[in-house]
C-alpha cells in the first residue's frame, strides 16, 4: 500500500485511537476474575471506591421466585427435553407447525399426564404456572393449550368495543332452541384459535334476544355466552350454518389455527346459554340475579380477566427467556480492552449494562407483580367479591398492557445487544419477537385497556372526595391526596445519601408522588374542557395525559409489590440480590423521569445528580451478580437454546449453516 499523507494515521495508529475512545467511558482498572462469576475486566469510575460484590444464592433465589409449583414446570421441561420429537425445529411450515403443536398438546396431556384443565377453576396458579412453562417451549403452544383449556383465548369477543357487539342468539320457543345469527360481514368473528382446523365447539357472545307479546315483538337482554358445536364430533366436517374460513400464515404463533366464523341461523339447545348471570326457561321468561343489562354485562366480563391475567403472565415468561440469552451472550462475548491487555466481556461496557441490567431488573419487578395477580385473580374466583372483581379487571388491565408493551420493546434491545449473532435464528429472538407480539392486540388493545385503567383511577379519585372506600391496590391514594400532594419538603429534597435514596419508603413515595400529581391534574385539565368539548372531546384532548397516568400507576403497584417480595424473601443472600435489583429498578424509573421531579422542586439538582451516580453504580453491582441472578430462572437449556457461543450443538449447527 503506497505511504499515507502527514494528516493522516497508520492502522496501528488508527486501532489505538479507536480503543482511546472507547476507553473514554470506562476506568482501565482492572480486577481478576472470579470462580463463580466472570468479574467484570473493566470498571467505570463512578465505581471505583466500591468494589465489594454482592453474594447472591441463585438456588435458593430460584426456588424464592418459583414457589409451590416449581415441581410442575420441572415436569413440562423434563417431557419436552426428553422428546425432540416434539420440540420445534427452526425452519417449519405453517401445516406442520399446526400439526406438531396438536401432538404437543396431546402429549402433555396423555403421555406427562398433566392435565391443565383440572386447575381452571380450582387452582388458577398452577395453570398459569404450567401455561408459563408450556408456552417457554413453544408461544403457539401455550397459546392452543389456553385455548383448549379456559375460556380465556377462544371467547368470541371484539373486546374494543363489545357493547356494539351484533351476533345475535334469538329464543325460539317452539323448538327451545336459540338461533345464532351474524347478521353482516362486519359481524364476522375473526382470529379464533382452533377454528381453522381442530376445534369442535366454540364459546360465542351474542346478545340473547327474546319473543315478547308487546309492540316491539322481542326484547334484548344484553351480551350472553353460548356454546356453539362448529365441527361434526365424528366426522370433524363443518356443521350446516358454520362458515369457516382460514386466516393462514400470520407473523407469528404459526402453531395455532386461526380462523373466522361467521353463523347463519345456528340452532343450538336452550341449555347451551351458560346461565351464571342469567336464564331463559323453557316458557321463554328471562331471570336474573343481576338486575340490569350494564350489571350482567360487568359481571361476565368479571369472568374474563383470566385472559388478561394470563398474557401478563406469559409475557413475563418471555421476557425471562430473552434477557437469558443476551445476558449469558453478553458475559461471555468479548470485544477490544485497554492496550496491551485482554479483551473485555460486552457486558463491562456501561452501554451495554445500561441496556440489559435495568432489564433484568424489571424481569424481577414484573414477576412479583404477575404473581401476585395471580394470586388476587384466584382470590376473586373463590370469592367472587365485587370489589375484589373490579380491582382485578383493573389490574390486569393494566399489567396486561404494561409488561407486553415492556417485553416488546426489550425482544427488540435483547436481539441488538447480541449483534450479529442475535439475528441467527437458532437464538429465538425472531420467533419470540413474532410470536408475542400480537400480545399488545389480543385480549385488549394495549392502548385501549390503559385507559380504562386511567377511568378506573379517576372513578376512584371521585370516591375518594365523596368518602368511598378504596380497594387494595388502589388505598394508597386515600393518603396521596393528601400527603403527596402537599409542596415537597426542602429538606428531603435535598438528601442525597446512599442509605436515604436505597430506603424503600423513598422510593415508592417517589412513584406516589407522580402518580397523585398526574391523576389531580388530569382531574382538572378535564372539569375545565368538558365545558367546551364535552367529555369525549375532553378525554380525547387529555388522551397523551391519561395513559401516563395509567402507566405510572402500574409502575407504582409493580414497585409495591417488588418491595415486598424483597421483604418477605427468607434467605439473606437471596434477599441481597432482590434487594440490588429493586434498587436499580426503582431509581432508574425516577432518574428516567427526573424532569417531572424537578420541575415541581420534589428533587434538588444535587440530590438529581446523586440518584444517577448511584443508579450508574447500582446497574454496575447487578453486572456482577448478572449471572447469578439469571441463573435463578431456571430455564433449561431447550428453552433458552443457549446463545450460539455458549452451547456446541448450536454453534455447531449454526456454522454448519453459514459455512464456517
Amino acid at each position: 500500500m503506497e505511504s499515507r499523507r502527514g494528516n493522516q494515521m497508520t492502522e496501528e495508529e488508527s486501532a489505538a485511537r479507536r480503543i482511546q475512545r472507547l476507553s473514554s467511558h470506562i476506568s482501565p482498572a482492572l480486577t481478576a476474575p472470579s470462580s463463580s462469576s466472570q468479574a467484570p475486566l473493566v470498571q467505570r469510575e463512578v465505581c471505583s471506591s466500591r468494589t465489594k460484590k454482592v453474594n447472591v444464592n441463585s438456588q435458593a433465589l430460584s426456588v424464592y421466585m418459583r414457589g409451590k409449583h416449581m415441581d410442575v414446570q420441572e415436569k413440562v421441561y423434563e417431557f419436552y427435553n426428553s422428546r425432540p420429537d416434539l420440540q420445534t425445529p427452526i425452519e417449519i411450515s405453517k401445516d406442520d407447525h399446526r400439526e406438531l403443536c396438536m401432538r404437543q398438546l396431546l402429549g402433555l396431556v396423555r403421555e406427562a399426564g398433566v392435565r391443565p384443565f383440572r386447575y381452571v377453576a380450582d387452582d388458577p396458579e398452577k395453570y398459569f404456572a404450567i401455561m408459563e412453562a408450556v408456552g417457554s417451549v413453544d408461544m403457539s403452544l401455550g397459546i392452543k393449550l389456553g385455548v383448549q383449556y379456559s375460556r380465556c383465548y377462544n371467547i368470541l369477543l371484539d373486546w374494543s368495543n363489545v357493547q356494539g357487539l351484533q351476533t345475535t342468539a334469538t329464543f325460539d320457543p317452539i323448538t327451545d332452541e336459540f338461533v345464532i345469527d351474524t347478521p353482516n360481514d362486519g359481524a364476522i368473528k375473526w382470529w379464533i384459535g382452533n377454528a381453522a382446523v381442530h376445534g369442535k365447539f366454540a364459546t360465542v357472545f351474542a346478545r340473547l334476544i327474546l319473543p315478547t307479546h308487546d309492540t316491539k315483538g322481542v326484547s334484548d337482554m344484553g351480551v350472553h355466552a353460548f356454546i356453539v358445536p362448529i365441527r361434526d364430533m365424528k366426522t370433524h366436517q363443518t356443521l350446516p350454518g358454520v362458515e369457516i374460513q382460514d386466516c393462514g400464515h400470520k407473523v407469528g404463533l404459526n402453531g395455532v389455527d386461526n380462523g373466522a366464523l361467521r353463523f347463519r341461523a345456528v340452532r343450538i339447545p336452550r341449555d347451551n346459554l351458560l346461565n351464571r348471570f342469567g336464564d331463559v326457561s323453557r316458557d321463554g321468561k328471562y331471570t336474573s340475579s343481576l338486575p340490569t343489562i350494564n350489571k350482567r354485562f360487568g359481571a361476565t366480563l368479571g369472568e374474563l380477566v383470566g385472559g388478561r391475567v394470563g398474557l401478563a403472565y406469559a409475557s413475563v415468561g418471555v421476557l425471562k427467556i430473552s434477557a437469558t440469552i443476551a445476558i449469558r451472550y453478553s458475559l461471555l462475548r468479548q470485544q477490544f480492552g485497554p492496550p496491551k491487555q485482554p479483551e473485555v466481556s460486552i457486558l463491562d461496557y456501561q452501554s451495554q449494562q445500561h441496556k440489559l441490567m435495568p432489564m433484568l431488573a424489571s424481569t424481577y419487578a414484573y414477576h412479583f407483580a404477575t404473581v401476585y395477580l395471580v394470586e388476587k385473580y384466584s382470590e376473586m374466583k373463590r370469592t367472587h367479591d365485587e370489589q375484589l372483581v373490579a380491582d382485578v379487571h383493573a389490574l390486569s388491565a393494566g399489567l396486561k398492557s404494561y409488561i407486553t408493551s415492556y417485553t416488546a420493546k426489550s425482544l427488540s434491545v435483547c436481539r441488538e445487544a447480541c449483534g450479529g449473532h442475535g439475528y441467527a435464528a437458532v437464538n429465538r429472538f425472531g420467533s419470540l419477537r413474532n410470536d408475542h407480539d400480537i400480545f399488545q392486540t389480543f385480549e385488549g388493545d394495549n392502548t385501549v385497556l390503559l385507559q380504562q385503567v386511567a377511568a378506573d383511577l379517576l372513578k376512584r379519585y371521585k370516591e375518594k372526595f365523596q368518602g368511598g372506600t378504596l380497594t387494595a391496590t388502589w388505598s394508597y391514594l386515600r393518603e396521596s391526596m393528601n400527603a403527596y400532594l402537599s409542596q415537597p419538603n426542602p429538606v428531603t429534597a435535598r438528601w442525597e445519601g446512599e442509605d436515604h435514596l436505597r430506603d424503600p419508603k423513598f422510593q415508592l413515595d417517589a412513584f406516589r408522588y407522580r402518580t397523585s400529581r398526574l391523576l389531580q391534574s388530569v382531574a382538572m385539565r378535564l372539569t375545565k374542557h368538558t365545558k367546551t368539548l364535552g367529555s369525549f372531546g375532553a378525554w380525547n384532548r387529555c388522551l397523551n395525559h391519561l395513559l401516563t397516568l395509567a402507566e405510572s400507576h402500574i409502575e407504582s403497584v409493580i414497585l409495591a409489590k417488588f418491595i415486598e417480595a424483597v421483604r418477605k424473601c427468607p434467605d439473606p443472600r437471596a434477599k441481597a440480590g432482590l434487594k440490588l435489583a429493586c434498587d436499580l429498578y426503582a431509581l432508574d424509573h425516577i432518574w428516567k423521569d427526573i424532569g417531572t421531579y424537578r420541575n415541581v422542586d420534589y428533587v434538588a439538582p444535587n440530590k438529581a445528580k446523586a440518584i444517577h451516580k448511584l443508579t450508574e453504580y447500582l446497574s454496575f453491582q447487578v453486572r456482577n451478580v448478572a449471572k447469578e441472578l439469571v441463573d435463578a430462572f431456571d430455564l433449561p437449556d431447550h428453552v433458552t437454546r443457549a446463545p450460539i457461543a455458549m452451547q456446541s450443538d448450536a454453534y455447531a449447527q449454526y456454522t454448519q449453516v453459514v459455512g464456517f
